[in-house]
């Protein structure tokens, strides 16, 4: 059984779109109080305030003559907004995000509904307090027999509105095993590599709108003014053309991905650190713009749905500078080095296409070496020693090491 989400589009009749857009802000007013709270008891008195004390204090909210417009909102979605601050801070602690960030308005905003706070009738989706259906525009259907145990209303930026359908899929959704493995050496000019010698173009498609985009943003920030209806205008046109963006990149990433699960059994991929990789201010737009961290992410859930492997190697490992034949690694490998020969065994390689060679090569080593055994690449490389960690240096010792990047 496989938890997936279905998200489509839907057009809320204005009494729907009066209850939604009230209940995402009373949403968004609960999480900043609770979170205002958290932060000032810790402050104050090196308290941990928890779910179980703010949900307390929603009740007393409710209470209060200024805040009565609280319960007009079904309450699951208060209490959920209450859970998502919860696992902000579970993440916090344990090092994996930030600070938790006070909501805003302008970022739209979304509620989440449980079992309790939604009916499912005759396909049919009807949201608490609310008589009519949602008019959602059903660009698929769900799988048979699939109810949904959890819907997510948002509204973007935009002003678009959409659902998302979570559900249990019991379908089996595992592909006929095939034999073809492949390594993928990410970049930007060539948003990936393959080690068959097949480079996939980056479609850039921020570079594609970043001039109708710079005359937009320009055009908003010459109103200073941000109640008046100019600014949200031209606030909204913004906002449009990012989402226009937004939805070419998800849609390119999306096919691909999917084409390469369909067609690999094996894929090998670097184990990227993207977050610290646009710190380069040079190159932050263009690392951003290639979507490295969702292509990986669906590579990893679409292997699992389909059953395929996907193996992540060191992020350490220099399989630009290493020949793919005799396994010499070069010192200085400089980004405007496309092609160069190994001074070892005289071999010419294609820095990218050597790149993945050695991505697959390293992965295949570390995964099954005993399944394998009759893959000549992977004997090969054992041969020359070839390790998917780096030797030792002193910068690594140091702990000052950085990852070579995909765009080396």
């Amino acid at each position: 059984m496989l938890e997936k989400a279905y998200k489509f589009r839907f057009y809320p009749t204005s009494e729907q779109e009066n209850l939604l857009r009230k209940t995402l802000g009373c949403v968004r007013l609960v999480y900043n109080k609770a979170l205002a709270a958290r932060t000032q008891a810790w402050y104050e008195h090196q308290e941990r305030v928890g779910y179980k004390q703010t949900s307390a204090m929603l009740t007393l909210w409710k209470k209060q003559e200024d805040l009565d417009f609280l319960t007009e909102v079904s309450s699951v979605a208060l209490q959920q907004g209450l859970r998502h601050l919860q696992t902000a801070f579970t993440n916090f602690f344990s090092g994996r995000t930030k600070y938790p960030n006070f909501k805003k308005k302008r970022n739209g905003g979304s509620a989440e509904f449980t079992k309790a706070a939604f009916k499912w009738k005759d396909g049919q989706v009807y949201v608490a307090k609310c008589a009519e259906p949602l008019p959602i525009r059903w660009s698929r259907q769900l799988p048979a027999g699939c109810v949904p145990t959890t819907i997510t209303v948002k509204l973007e930026p935009s002003g678009r509105w959409s659902v998302s359908l979570r559900v249990n899929d019991t379908r089996g959704l595992r592909l006929k095993p095939t034999n073809k493995q492949v390594g993928i050496d990410l970049g930007i000019t060539s948003l990936l590599t393959t080690s068959d010698g097949e480079k996939i173009a980056n479609p850039k498609n921020l570079q594609r709108l970043h001039k109708k985009l710079r005359l937009a943003q320009k055009s908003l920030d010459r109103k200073p003014d941000k109640k008046s209806n100019n600014y949200q205008k031209a606030r909204l046109k913004v906002a449009k053309i990012h989402a226009k963006i937004k939805d070419s990149r998800l849609d390119y990433t999306n096919k691909l991905t999917t084409q390469l699960i369909r067609e690999n059994q094996t894929i090998v991929v670097e184990d990227l650190a993207v977050k610290n990789m646009v710190k380069n201010h040079k190159l932050a737009r263009a690392i951003s713009d290639a979507n490295w961290g969702e292509l990986v992410r669906q590579l990893e859930y679409k292997a699992e749905w389909y059953g395929r492997e996907l193996i992540k190697i060191d992020r350490y490992f220099p399989s630009s500078k290493r020949c793919s034949n005799c396994g010499h690694v070069v010192e200085k490998l400089p980004l405007n080095i496309r092609e160069w020969e190994c001074p070892e065994c005289g071999s010419h390689h294609d820095r990218d296409i050597n790149a993945a060679i050695n991505i697959l090569a390293a992965g295949l080593a570390v995964s099954a070496p005993v399944a394998h055994g009759g893959d000549p690449l992977w004997r090969r490389w054992l041969v020359c020693g070839a390790t998917v960690r780096p030797e030792e240096s002193k910068s690594r010792k140091a702990g000052a090491l950085e990852a070579e990047s995909p765009y080396q």
